[in-house]
C-alpha cells in the first residue's frame, strides 16, 4: 500500500499568526491582535493624552480649548466624543439589525463613560445592488433607536462601492455627549477591593448571530441583547456617583474587558464562574460550538467597577431597571496576581482567563 503524500498547503493553524505582515480577521476581534495594532501603529502615530487613555470615548474639557474664563456649570462640563464602525453579517438577525446596532453601540460608548449622549453622525458604505427596501428598513430602525435613546442624527455621508466589493452595508457612526460637571469615570480610578458587576446575561448577541449563520434551532429562540444603555447608566450614576469605571463588553466579551482592566492598572481580578449569568440556550449553543460565554460579544450589557461600600446599592438599582434585571456581582479587584484575571470554576478549581488571541466570531458587530 502506498501512502498518499500529505498536502501541507491544505492545513491551517487555528491560532492567529502574530508575526503576520497582513491584516487578519483577528485584528478586529477586540482581543490581543486588536490591542497590538492600536499600541504598535495607531498610538505612536496619533499620540496624545486623550487617545492614550484608551477609553471607549475621549472626554474633552471644553474651556481648555477656548478663551473662556467663566466658572459656570456649563463650562465645567466636558464633551465626550466617540466613533465606531459596524460590519455585522447578516444585516438582519433575531432581535435587531445593523442600523439599530450602530446607534446602540455608539450611544453605549458614550454612556459607559458617564456622558449623556446627544448627537450622532452616520456614514454609509453601500454595495451596488443592495435592495432599497433593505436600506429603508435599516434607516427606519436607526430612527426608532435614536428616538428611544433621546439622541439626534445630525450629519452623515453616503458612498457606494462596486458590486462584490462590499457586503451590503457598512455603517460608521460617531457620537457626541456631555459629561456633567464633577463626574469622572476612568479605568485609572479602579482600586483594590472594588467589586465588579455585570448588568445581565452574557453572550446573547454573539450566539444569536451564530445561530443564524449555523442554522441552529433551540426550544427558545436566541435573540440579540442589543440596546441603548444610557437610561440604565443614568440611574446607576444617580444612585452611586462613586462608580469608578464602566465598559460595555462587545467584541472579545467579558474576558477582553477584564483583561484590559488588569493590564491598565496592574492589579488582578478574581471572578466566580457560578456568578456569571448565562441563559440556558446560550450556554447550550456555546457548548455545541465549543465556545466560552466569557469571550462572546454582547451589545446591551455593561461591566461596572464600584467601591465595595456602594455595591449593594448599585446592584439593587441595576435590578430595578429592565436592562439590569439580571445584574450580578462577578467578583473583585485584588492586589494578588497583578495583570491576571482568575476565575474560580463551578467545581472549585481556578483557571486563568486570558485575553482572546484570535477571532471567535468574525463580523459580529
Amino acid at each position: 500500500m502506498i501512502a498518499t503524500p500529505m498536502d501541507f498547503d491544505e492545513l491551517s493553524c487555528p491560532l492567529p499568526n502574530t508575526l503576520a505582515d497582513h491584516i487578519q480577521l483577528g485584528h478586529g476581534s477586540g482581543g490581543k491582535l486588536t490591542n497590538d495594532l492600536i499600541k504598535q501603529l495607531f498610538l505612536p502615530a496619533f499620540d496624545n493624552n486623550l487617545l492614550s487613555a484608551l477609553e471607549d470615548q475621549a472626554t474633552i474639557q471644553l474651556n481648555r480649548w477656548t478663551e473662556s474664563k467663566s466658572s459656570s456649570p456649563f463650562d465645567a462640563a466636558r464633551l465626550a466624543f466617540t466613533t465606531d464602525s459596524f460590519v455585522v453579517r447578516p444585516l438582519f438577525f433575531p432581535g435587531g439589525d445593523i442600523g439599530q446596532l450602530a446607534v446602540h453601540g455608539t450611544v453605549n460608548d458614550l454612556a459607559v463613560g458617564g456622558a449623556e449622549p446627544k448627537f450622532l453622525s452616520a456614514a454609509f458604505i453601500l454595495e451596488e445592488g443592495l435592495p432599497l427596501t433593505d436600506l429603508a428598513r435599516i434607516v427606519i430602525s436607526m430612527k426608532t433607536a435614536c428616538e428611544a435613546a433621546g439622541v439626534q442624527m445630525v450629519t452623515g455621508d453616503t458612498k457606494v462601492v462596486d458590486r462584490g466589493k462590499g457586503d451590503g452595508v457598512f455603517i460608521t457612526t460617531s457620537g457626541i455627549g456631555i459629561v456633567p460637571a464633577g463626574r469622572s469615570l476612568s479605568i485609572r480610578h479602579v482600586q483594590p477591593g472594588d467589586c465588579i458587576l455585570v448588568s445581565g446575561t452574557v453572550g446573547d448577541h454573539g450566539m444569536s448571530i451564530m445561530s443564524v449563520r449555523e442554522g441552529l434551532e433551540f426550544t427558545t429562540v436566541l435573540k440579540s441583547d442589543n440596546a441603548s444603555l444610557n437610561s440604565l447608566t443614568r440611574a446607576m450614576l444617580a444612585a452611586c456617583p462613586g462608580i469608578h469605571w464602566m465598559r460595555d463588553p462587545t467584541r472579545g466579551g467579558v474576558a477582553a474587558v477584564l483583561n484590559e482592566l488588569v493590564s491598565a492598572v496592574n492589579l488582578g481580578v478574581k471572578i466566580e464562574e457560578t456568578a456569571l449569568p448565562v441563559r440556558p440556550e446560550v450556554r447550550a449553543a456555546c457548548e455545541m460550538l465549543g465556545m466560552d460565554p466569557l469571550y462572546v460579544a454582547n451589545e446591551g450589557k455593561l461591566i461596572a467597577v464600584v467601591p465595595p461600600d456602594q455595591t449593594d446599592r448599585l446592584l439593587n438599582t441595576m435590578r430595578e431597571h429592565p436592562l439590569g434585571a439580571n445584574a450580578a456581582i462577578l467578583g473583585e479587584v485584588t492586589t494578588d496576581h497583578p495583570g491576571i484575571v482568575v476565575m474560580k470554576s463551578v467545581i472549585g478549581g481556578e483557571r486563568i482567563v486570558t485575553m482572546p488571541a484570535g477571532e471567535q466570531l468574525p463580523r459580529i458587530c
